[in-house]
């Protein structure tokens, strides 16, 4: 049966999942980094070939300084210390987003990881980070103003090679954990996305049956992309 080729994952639930566990909000978004690691193996299993997840979005800086310290510094160990792990399983870590904000260091590391891991075939995992879906269509169109490109050469395409997710495959099924809302993600990409709300599910619970249930959600989709 089809396969998604790009999956799209909007994670939720680290924080509620740490309460109930009687853990710090670290602890949890560290749980998040172990849910992470299952979703992509089990993906790429699956022979998906594109994996996006909302990592860390633009609002997020409105958070608690203390619990933005801990997730750069949880950046920080996914780029220090697993992304040797990744590489050697033949996956390609892209980052997508504002690189504006993000501490010198960790930037660093991020650029180290890409690096590392560009040529990699098993499948691509896009971390979101410091990313809005708004306010990058809204620096695509800046940046072609600025240009002076006449109205009539403005195409789906231009705009398309002018955002951070440049190169990116359209989303074809869509994960929401905990919620029911899109929260700014991707919406260039996913305009013609399969959406899964699995709203009982705290991401740090998300398991191999869990991605298995999405896909099998995808598989019984006619997909008609307006027509």
């Amino acid at each position: 049966m089809d396969v998604p080729a790009h999956i799209g994952i909007i994670l939720d639930g680290n924080r509620r999942w740490a309460k109930q566990h009687g853990l710090s909000a670290l602890e949890g978004h560290q749980a998040g980094v172990d849910a992470l690691k299952r979703a992509a193996e089990r993906a790429l299993d699956w022979g998906v070939k594109e994996l996006s997840v909302f990592a860390f979005s633009s609002q997020n800086w409105k958070r608690s300084q203390e619990e933005v310290d801990g997730l750069m510094d949880v950046f920080r160990w996914l780029f220090n210390s697993q992304i040797e792990e990744l590489h050697e399983n033949n996956i390609r870590v892209r980052v997508v987003g504002s690189r504006t904000g993000i501490p010198q260091d960790l930037h660093q590391s991020i650029e180290a990881g890409e690096e590392q891991t560009k040529d990699n075939t098993r499948g691509t995992v896009n971390l979101l980070l410091n990313y809005g879906g708004r306010s990058d269509i809204t620096q695509a169109v800046s940046r072609i103003v600025a240009r002076g490109i006449d109205p009539e050469e403005v195409t789906e395409d231009r705009i398309s090679g002018e955002l951070s997710t440049a190169g990116m495959r359209d989303v074809d099924l869509l994960i929401r954990t905990s919620e029911y809302r899109l929260s700014g993600f991707l919406p260039w990409e996913s305009v013609y996305a399969e959406i899964c709300f699995q709203p009982d599910i705290l991401w740090p619970d998300y398991d191999g049956d869990a991605l298995d249930a999405a896909i099998s959600f995808y598989q019984n989709r006619q997909r008609r992309f307006g027509a």
